[in-house]
């Protein structure tokens, strides 16, 4: 059975969707070789299309420069949505309907760990299913201050229980949290 790992860039104030703000300023050394570890450990992506729209250009514009963008844009990619038919990004799966049972079959197929980049609907349904296996939350040491009420992590959702699995502070401040769901543990 794959591993489904989220991994989502914070601030103290919980903003999740300003990074240009905030996120450089910390990701040093360190960070880059974690991430590299976190995406080089990983065999497949998922997204919603809101991050599909975001990624596509950005890494599809940086191929043949670096073995990380080389990494994501080779990798299958599973995108969540109800409108996206024929995405261009190579490698890239469309799932429209039935997305829990879609993302349980994937999780039930052998292979690698499936990594999901940011916290949104298409996470908050994988909790509901419990089929998210860990949440590593990239807590940043700044308050951003911009974020509006649907730019932070919290939504309202059903209670979920984690347990701290691991921690990795960075000189930088910032510090990677890794938590697994209750139910994942079990």
């Amino acid at each position: 059975m794959r591993k489904i790992v989220n991994a989502t860039y914070m601030t103290l104030d919980g903003d999740i969707t300003n990074m240009q703000s905030w996120h450089m300023d910390y990701f040093g050394e360190q960070a880059e070789q974690a991430a590299r570890r976190q995406l080089f450990e990983s065999e497949a992506l998922i997204m919603g299309r809101g991050t599909y729209e975001g990624f596509f250009p950005a890494w599809s514009a940086q191929a043949g420069q670096n073995a990380f963008a080389d990494r994501m844009n080779s990798m299958p990619k599973y995108v969540v949505s109800s409108t996206l038919t024929d995405p261009e990004w190579t490698n890239s799966h469309v799932i429209a309907d039935d997305v829990a049972a879609r993302i349980r079959a994937l999780k039930e197929e052998d292979g690698g760990g499936i990594l999901q980049y940011g916290f949104g609907d298409v996470t908050r349904l994988m909790l509901e299913h419990r089929l998210l296996d860990e949440f590593r939350v990239w807590l940043h040491p700044v308050l951003s201050g911009k974020a509006q009420p649907a730019d932070l992590l919290y939504r309202d959702m059903a209670k979920v229980d984690f347990e701290l699995t691991g921690t990795e502070t960075h000189s930088t401040g910032l510090v990677i949290l890794t938590y697994a769901p209750k139910y994942a543990r079990r």
